[in-house]
């Protein structure tokens, strides 16, 4: 764990209380940011990376609660905060970027008056100041003529342009921690790319701390050094970039390896993981990721792995990770 880092989350969990019962999504989970650190956090849909956000946000919508653990921002315990005091940080020390801009813009303002809004919260300034500040976080995110533009609509805006104005609603109060959730879906990959070249521009630029959310392997390996891979509301592997992808030690994360495309040979079929996520009202005993394990045994079934160290910063929640010789790309 990283004595310098800026937020520590320890067995933190989140759950949800439905008419079908407890849903798990969030189980006893723990991770460090470093400062100026791009961190990733992976996994498949319905794996708990959203809830993490959230959680951290304290923006868990009912019925879900935030029921243990601490998240350390500063050294700062989040959960000990009041709203109001969270109300001042959002935004001003922990920004967030969700995942359809779209649907996170307000249709019926234009985007230049939400940049404002966001920096009037944190910050004393008068009208003429403000739309100068305006102005300039427009340009920080690379918007042409934002003089303009800023008078224009969420729906007057292409994709990858608003995706840039809520990275611009997120950076207004230079915040300390952006978090990105799944910041380029729906874009085409020109739009992606250049998303992600400014993400690590302002990341140079501000000293950003950034955790990235996201699904795809290829953004991990562009923009983070380390990461952590989420099954079923557990960390079951976290390390730096190149020992996850060169060194495996968790089947799940061998298996999302497996998944990507490779450039080097033609394939007739693709690798899929078989099965999906288990319910998190009623997950599986042991390790949960055993029913879909090409190497799952009897103990995996009877006993719940815990996260330890295996090498250096390499965490790993397997029973048989010294064992197994799984190679990554």
């Amino acid at each position: 764990m990283n004595s310098e880092a800026i937020l520590k989350i320890r067995g933190m969990k989140t759950y949800f209380y439905t008419v079908e019962g407890v849903v798990k999504a969030v189980d006893r989970i723990s991770l460090d940011i470093g400062r100026s650190e791009t961190f990733g956090l992976v996994g498949e849909s319905g794996c708990g990376k959203s809830t993490v956000a959230l959680s951290i946000m304290r923006l868990v919508p009912n019925p879900g609660r935030i029921v243990g653990g601490q998240i350390l921002f500063e050294d700062e315990d989040l959960l000990k905060k009041s709203e109001e005091e969270m109300r001042k940080i959002r935004g001003d020390k922990i920004s967030m970027i969700f995942q359809n801009p779209l649907s996170s813009l307000n249709p019926v303002f234009t985007v230049g008056s939400q940049v404002g809004e966001a920096i009037q919260l944190h910050q004393e300034v008068d009208r003429i100041g403000l739309g100068k500040k305006v102005v300039e976080i427009l340009e920080k995110v690379r918007i042409p003529d934002p003089t303009t533009v800023a008078r224009h609509y969420p729906h007057e805006y292409s994709g990858g342009m608003r995706q840039r104005a809520m990275t611009a609603i997120a950076l207004s109060c230079r915040p300390k921690l952006l978090i990105a959730d799944e910041p380029t879906t729906a874009l085409d990959v020109t739009i992606q790319a250049q998303i992600l070249e400014l993400m690590k521009e302002l990341r140079k630029e501000l000293g950003l701390s950034i955790m990235l959310i996201t699904h795809e392997l290829g953004l991990v390996a562009e923009l983070c050094e380390r990461a952590a891979i989420m099954y079923a509301g557990k960390i079951v592997e976290s390390g730096d970039v190149t020992t996850l992808f060169k060194r495996p030690r968790h089947p799940y994360t061998f298996a999302l390896m497996k998944s990507v495309p490779g450039l080097e040979a033609i394939v007739k079929r693709f690798h899929v993981i078989k099965g999906n996520v288990p319910s998190l009202i009623d997950p599986p005993s042991g390790c949960r990721f055993h029913p879909r394990c090409d190497y799952a045994f009897d103990e995996c079934v009877a006993e719940e792995p815990e996260l330890r160290e295996i090498e250096s910063g390499h965490l790993v929640a397997c029973i048989r990770s010294e064992e197994l010789e799984l190679q990554g790309k």
